[in-house]
Protein backbone atom coordinates (compact mmCIF):
# COMPACT_ATOMS: atom_id res chain seq x y z
CA UNK A 1 0.00 0.00 0.00
CA UNK A 2 1.30 3.41 -0.91
CA UNK A 3 1.46 5.89 1.94
CA UNK A 4 1.61 9.59 1.24
CA UNK A 5 2.37 12.39 3.71
CA UNK A 6 -1.33 13.34 3.96
CA UNK A 7 -2.07 9.99 5.63
CA UNK A 8 0.80 10.53 8.07
CA UNK A 9 -0.55 14.04 8.76
CA UNK A 10 -4.00 12.61 9.51
CA UNK A 11 -2.62 9.95 11.86
CA UNK A 12 -0.44 12.57 13.58
CA UNK A 13 -3.45 14.85 14.04
CA UNK A 14 -5.50 11.99 15.52
CA UNK A 15 -2.62 11.18 17.88
CA UNK A 16 -2.20 14.87 18.67
CA UNK A 17 1.41 14.87 17.43
CA UNK A 18 3.23 17.75 15.83
CA UNK A 19 5.70 16.48 13.23
CA UNK A 20 8.56 18.27 11.55
CA UNK A 21 9.01 17.87 7.78
CA UNK A 22 11.89 15.43 8.38
CA UNK A 23 9.78 13.35 10.79
CA UNK A 24 6.84 13.37 8.34
CA UNK A 25 9.08 12.00 5.55
CA UNK A 26 10.66 9.39 7.82
CA UNK A 27 7.30 8.20 9.19
CA UNK A 28 5.87 8.05 5.66
CA UNK A 29 8.68 5.66 4.66
CA UNK A 30 8.43 3.65 7.89
CA UNK A 31 4.65 3.28 7.75
CA UNK A 32 4.88 2.21 4.11
CA UNK A 33 7.48 -0.43 5.02
CA UNK A 34 5.33 -1.74 7.88
CA UNK A 35 2.26 -2.05 5.65
CA UNK A 36 4.29 -3.79 2.91
CA UNK A 37 5.51 -6.32 5.47
CA UNK A 38 1.97 -6.89 6.76
CA UNK A 39 0.79 -7.44 3.19
CA UNK A 40 3.10 -10.46 2.96
CA UNK A 41 0.89 -12.13 5.58
CA UNK A 42 -1.88 -12.27 2.95
CA UNK A 43 0.31 -14.72 1.03
CA UNK A 44 0.19 -17.32 3.81
CA UNK A 45 -1.97 -20.39 3.29
CA UNK A 46 -4.43 -20.34 6.19
CA UNK A 47 -6.87 -22.93 4.86
CA UNK A 48 -7.89 -25.28 7.66
CA UNK A 49 -6.52 -23.01 10.40
CA UNK A 50 -9.13 -22.30 13.05
CA UNK A 51 -9.51 -18.63 13.97
CA UNK A 52 -8.29 -17.82 17.46
CA UNK A 53 -8.56 -14.82 19.72
CA UNK A 54 -5.55 -15.89 21.76
CA UNK A 55 -2.76 -18.38 21.22
CA UNK A 56 -3.20 -19.92 24.68
CA UNK A 57 -6.33 -21.46 26.12
CA UNK A 58 -7.50 -19.04 28.80
CA UNK A 59 -10.19 -19.36 31.43
CA UNK A 60 -11.73 -16.36 33.13
CA UNK A 61 -11.92 -16.49 36.88
CA UNK A 62 -15.01 -14.65 37.99
CA UNK A 63 -15.76 -13.31 41.44
CA UNK A 64 -18.87 -11.92 43.00
CA UNK A 65 -19.43 -8.27 42.22
CA UNK A 66 -20.00 -6.94 45.69
CA UNK A 67 -20.22 -3.17 46.11
CA UNK A 68 -17.97 -1.73 48.78
CA UNK A 69 -17.98 1.50 50.72
CA UNK A 70 -17.45 4.44 48.35
CA UNK A 71 -14.62 6.87 48.95
CA UNK A 72 -15.58 10.31 50.22
CA UNK A 73 -15.96 12.73 47.31
CA UNK A 74 -13.83 15.42 48.97
CA UNK A 75 -10.96 12.96 49.51
CA UNK A 76 -11.04 11.86 45.88
CA UNK A 77 -11.25 15.39 44.51
CA UNK A 78 -8.40 16.51 46.79
CA UNK A 79 -5.93 14.58 44.65
CA UNK A 80 -7.38 15.83 41.35
CA UNK A 81 -5.37 18.43 39.41
CA UNK A 82 -8.59 20.40 38.85
CA UNK A 83 -12.23 20.01 39.82
CA UNK A 84 -15.45 21.96 39.66
CA UNK A 85 -18.86 21.48 41.30
CA UNK A 86 -17.93 18.04 42.65
CA UNK A 87 -16.59 16.68 39.32
CA UNK A 88 -13.16 16.19 37.78
CA UNK A 89 -12.36 18.99 35.33
CA UNK A 90 -10.36 17.93 32.27
CA UNK A 91 -9.31 19.80 29.14
CA UNK A 92 -11.49 19.26 26.07
CA UNK A 93 -10.23 16.59 23.67
CA UNK A 94 -12.88 16.71 20.94
CA UNK A 95 -12.16 19.21 18.21
CA UNK A 96 -14.96 20.82 16.27
CA UNK A 97 -14.14 21.58 12.67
Amino acid sequence: MSIDPSIVDRVARLARLELSDEERQRFTRQLGSILEYCATLNELDTDGVEPTSHVLALTNIFREDVPGTPLPRDAVLASAPDHENGFFKVPPVIETE
